[in-house]
């Protein structure tokens, strides 16, 4: 089930460089799937291990972003755009983009680029008399500045700064997917994309032009390392290539134009009518969507995640007992795939005279457990713990998707009726002692009235 969250992030580097602060300050929205997250796993952790790092403790995230470009932020944070995905051709150029940010990360290079960046910054401190103004788009604390007027001493530190830093993220990225079987080949392709994109006379263009300097030098790099290369015309084979046609046009078919889906994804590959099934369903043409998305799962039964898209367009067009039936058989196929659990917990809620809700809260408790810090679940396990008359956990559960939002005043809320109902010997007790320290952290919201309480 393709589902988005809005988010804020703080610092990154990006794939190129440090990202501009107007991009990076904004509040970004994560898009959760089960099918797009198990794929980019699949290429992602074999190049992690590569990377000497462990891949449980490397978080993925997909940000809903229609521009080419991926960075890691938080030590061992990876955030992919869906424009990347949507954009890359095969799963080769994929994998050797995180192949990159592995080398990053692998490379401590966030660590040393906020050291250059301060160094930048106490630069243009010094010369603002002389009219340069730094300006990081209402977060500074992204130490990142955009100095008027033309290239300054500082803006030439990072650039340099940064240029070795590809440099460095470049042959580490040929070591690891040599590491695992790969020739170079995806990241060349890649760079081209990027290089055609930086001829155009567009604003995103100056944007990359910017954070991705010396695209033709690092491809002549590359195709050097590639021609020497034994595993020249090495793939991850079609059923990833498949994997990764049905994750683009997945995304395509839930963010893209509907109109625009329908035409680009015409054809009759598995690919293509999933793409539409999706886009029909945007557009409210819902039985066709339907009889489309139905008529996949019954040329792929045991196919988990059409059977899911099912659900997903049952769900949301509140036929919630077929949209039951379909995420159940969704998860008998991947019973590891906690968003879908936590799907199928939703539609249970739907059904009337709360006859799924003991089962919908025995979900969400074990997706809870995958995923502790996945709001959503925890809304679905509170407002379930709420509906069978435990209150207690319910408000524990609801103060905690409220701390994670950072919304103080709605967790000081729940916190404050779960208060009423423990006693020191309740094994919820510590939970709420917890969650009232985490709570007095968060900063105060705008607009609180002074002396509140």
């Amino acid at each position: 089930m393709v589902r988005t969250i809005a988010r804020t992030l703080a610092a990154a580097v990006v794939f190129g460089c440090a990202a501009a602060a107007s991009a990076a300050a904004q509040a970004l929205t994560l898009v959760r799937d089960a099918e797009i997250e198990e794929h980019l796993r699949a290429l992602a952790d074999p190049i992690l291990e590569a990377a000497g790092l462990v891949p449980r403790d490397v978080a993925l995230y997909i940000l809903r972003d229609e521009r080419l470009n991926a960075f890691v932020a938080g030590g061992q944070k990876l955030f992919i755009h869906t424009g990347l995905i949507q954009r890359t051709e095969t799963p080769e150029q994929l994998a050797a983009v995180i192949a990159h940010e592995a080398g990053h990360i692998a490379g401590g290079h966030l660590a040393r680029q906020m050291q250059a960046r301060e160094q930048a910054l106490t630069q243009m401190a010094i010369g603002t008399v002389l009219g340069l103004a730094a300006a990081a788009a209402g977060a500074p604390e992204l130490g990142t500045a955009i100095v008027a007027g033309g290239a300054t001493v500082a803006e030439r530190g990072i650039l340099a700064f940064t240029r070795g830093q590809e440099q460095a993220a470049d042959l580490a990225a040929v070591n690891y997917l040599a590491r695992i079987g790969l020739p170079p080949t995806g990241l060349i392709e890649f760079l081209r994309i990027v290089e055609t994109r930086d001829l155009r006379i567009t604003p995103e263009g100056d944007v990359y032009r910017r954070t991705h300097p010396l695209s033709r030098d690092r491809i002549a790099y590359l195709e050097a390392q590639e021609a020497n290369s034994p595993l020249r015309g090495r793939t991850l084979g079609p059923a990833r290539a498949a994997a990764h046609e049905r994750v683009r046009a997945k995304l395509d078919g839930f963010l893209a134009d509907p109109e625009t889906v329908l035409a680009r994804w015409s054809g009759d590959s598995f690919a293509a009518r999933y793409a539409r099934a999706a886009a029909l369903h945007r557009r409210g043409e819902v039985e066709k969507a339907i009889a489309l998305a139905r008529e996949l799962a019954a040329e792929r039964p045991k196919d988990a995640y059409v059977h899911e898209l099912v659900g997903q367009i049952l769900h949301e067009n509140g036929r919630f007992f077929e949209a039951v039936e379909a995420y159940r058989a969704a998860v008998r196929l991947a019973p590891q795939a906690a968003l879908i659990r936590l799907a199928l917990a939703r539609a249970l809620l739907e059904l009337p005279n709360d006859q799924g809700v003991s089962e919908a809260a025995a979900l969400a408790r074990e997706v809870v457990q995958v995923e502790p810090r996945d709001i959503v679940a925890l809304r679905t396990l509170g407002i379930a713990e709420g509906r069978l008359g435990r209150l207690a956990p319910a408000s524990l559960a609801l103060a905690e998707a409220a701390l994670i939002a950072r919304d103080k005043r709605t967790a000081e809320l729940h916190l404050a009726r779960a208060r009423r109902l423990l006693r020191p010997e309740d094994p919820g007790y510590r939970t709420l002692l917890d969650l009232e320290r985490a709570v007095a952290a968060l900063p105060e919201p705008r607009g609180a009235p002074w002396g509140r309480r």
